[in-house]
Order: structure tokens, then C-alpha cells, then sequence
């Protein structure tokens, strides 16, 4: 990992961090994780983004956090924030390639992946019974998969640009609580998904913002159109701007189910300040993203 890789991951906001981990976190306090804590001990320093306790001398930035609540060393650290943070670390070459290491995305290496999409069991498993997903969707998003010399299935993801050019690719390991959990090609930009939906568009259609490819491709099984932007810690200057243009060309009607968490509430608040008419749609209380929403749905209609 490189010194610009680090940065990254230590300027990761630190109450985001927290959130993921599991702990409450209100007023810039929190309930410390490290001793029996019962008055909200733990403090955050948002303009320094770390963290101290006052009465077990806990201290540190995220990875630090990360280090000390899960119990696990730096480099697993990292990894578990980038994970789930959806922050390129490393290059993923095919293991019978021989290419040397690119500092830019070079996407006719990959292109000839997603011609003929193809599905191991594992990947099956996943998308139709685990997920639900209409195959119909599964095929406009061009998903595929492959397994590694030691056997590991992965699931494939390509991320296009509007003019429908590969840009990135997102690889996820389908063993559950496996690490590393996703994987990236050198230069690959996964920034909003699913962005060819767009021409698809008519003039003041409902557009869906969900967080992450999972809400998308639940979202586009339902029966709606829908983009992702990978996570709500990484929302970019340019994504804003150009969900901004959208909204101008098109009068696109946006409506987002945020997740039901502190990150997910951040990141609709972030959107409506360039989106104002952005519609808020609340998850049923025992759903925590709307992947699970979806699920549900599912269920339901088959007891009936």
C-alpha cells in the first residue's frame, strides 16, 4: 500500500468509522468499546478526525479504532476499512496474465470478460437465491464470475460511463466473511453505477439513488430505474455535479430509500443540498438497506 492509499484510509471520517463498527454515536460521544462504559466516555474529534476516551486513555485515528475493536493487526485493518468503504487498494490481475502493473485503467484487457457473461454455481447461488434478482437484470448488468488458482469464487461487476464505456471493475469474493471482500483493477473508477440506465430515461422519470450495487440491482428488480453511488463516505464533487445535470436536461423526478443508519441519513442530506427535490422513502422498521426491503417484498408475495 502506497503513501496515498493510506491517506485515504485515515481520512476516513472518523464517526463514520465508528458507525460502521457498531457503536452509537450522538453529540460526538459514544459509548467506549474498550472498557464497561456506561456515560458515553468516548469522544470524537471531528477537525482532528480521531477518537479519545477520557477515562481508559483509548485514543487514535480510524485505523486505529479499526485495530483496537476488532482486535486485528494494521494491515487487516486497512483492509477491513477499504472493504467496507469501497476504497481501491491493490491491483487484481487474472492469474494467468503476465502484464506488468499499469498505473491506468486499461479496459480492453477486460472488456472481452463481459461479452459472454457466465455464471459459476457459487455466483448463481448468490444473484438468484440468496439476492432474488430478476435475471433479466442480471444480464443488463452484465455480471460475471470467475475463481482464483486457489479456488475462491468472485463475482465480476463492470462499472460503464453514460456513453456505455468500461471504466472499472468491481470484483466481490463470494465467501461469506472472507477478506479481502472486494478487489479492483489498477485505475479502475467505480464511482456511480449503473450509469447507462440513463439513456433509458424520458424526460421527468423517477430516477432511484441507491448506496452500493446491491440496492441497485434490488432497485432495478422491483421494476425501477436506478443508479448507485458506491458508499455514503464517498460521494464525489463530480458525481454531485453530474446527478445535477441529469436533474437539469431531464427534470428527472430522484427518490432514494436511505439506508437506516447514520452514514445512509448522511448521504440523502448530502444529495438533496444539489437535489432538493430529492424524495425521502423510509425502509420498514427490521430493514437495514433496501436489499433486504426488496427481499421481504419477496417473501411475502410468495405466501400468497
Amino acid at each position: 500500500m502506497d503513501r496515498i492509499e493510506l491517506q485515504k484510509l485515515r481520512d476516513l471520517p472518523i464517526e463514520g468509522v465508528a458507525e460502521r463498527l457498531g457503536l452509537r454515536v450522538r453529540m460526538h460521544k459514544s459509548l467506549c468499546p474498550f472498557h464497561d462504559d456506561h456515560h458515553a466516555s468516548l469522544s470524537f474529534s471531528v477537525r482532528r478526525n480521531s477518537y479519545r476516551c477520557f477515562v481508559c486513555g483509548a485514543s487514535g485515528g480510524p485505523i486505529d479504532l479499526v485495530m483496537r475493536h476488532l482486535h486485528v493487526d494494521f494491515k487487516e485493518a486497512c483492509r477491513w476499512l477499504a472493504d467496507e468503504h469501497n476504497i481501491i487498494l491493490d491491483e487484481w490481475q487474472p492469474q494467468t496474465s503476465d502484464i506488468s502493473h499499469q498505473t491506468s485503467f486499461d479496459a480492453s484487457r477486460y472488456e472481452r470478460f463481459f461479452e459472454r457473461p457466465w455464471l459459476n454455481d457459487e455466483a448463481r447461488k448468490f444473484l438468484f437465491e440468496e439476492r432474488r434478482l430478476d435475471a433479466r437484470v442480471v444480464r443488463w448488468c452484465r455480471l460475471t464470475s470467475w475463481k482464483d488458482k486457489q479456488g475462491v469464487p468472485w463475482l465480476q461487476t463492470p462499472y460503464y460511463n453514460r456513453e456505455g464505456k468500461l471504466i472499472g471493475i468491481q470484483n466481490r469474493n463470494l465467501v461469506k466473511g472472507a477478506l479481502p471482500r472486494f478487489r479492483f483493477p489498477q485505475g479502475a473508477e467505480c464511482t456511480i453505477y449503473n450509469l447507462p440506465v440513463l439513456s433509458l430515461l424520458s424526460p421527468g422519470e423517477a430516477l432511484y439513488i441507491t448506496e452500493g450495487c446491491s440496492d441497485c440491482w434490488a432497485m432495478l428488480s422491483a421494476g425501477h430505474k436506478a443508479i448507485a453511488i458506491p458508499s455514503a463516505t464517498l460521494l464525489k464533487k463530480k458525481d454531485v455535479e453530474l446527478l445535477s445535470t441529469i436533474h437539469s436536461q431531464l427534470s428527472t423526478s430522484f427518490h432514494m430509500y436511505p439506508d437506516r443508519d447514520e452514514p445512509g441519513e448522511r448521504l440523502f442530506l448530502q444529495l438533496q443540498k444539489v437535489l432538493p427535490s430529492l424524495e425521502h422513502h423510509q425502509l420498514p422498521p427490521g430493514c437495514k438497506d433496501y436489499s433486504e426491503f426488496y427481499l421481504l417484498t419477496k417473501r411475502k408475495s410468495a405466501f400468497k
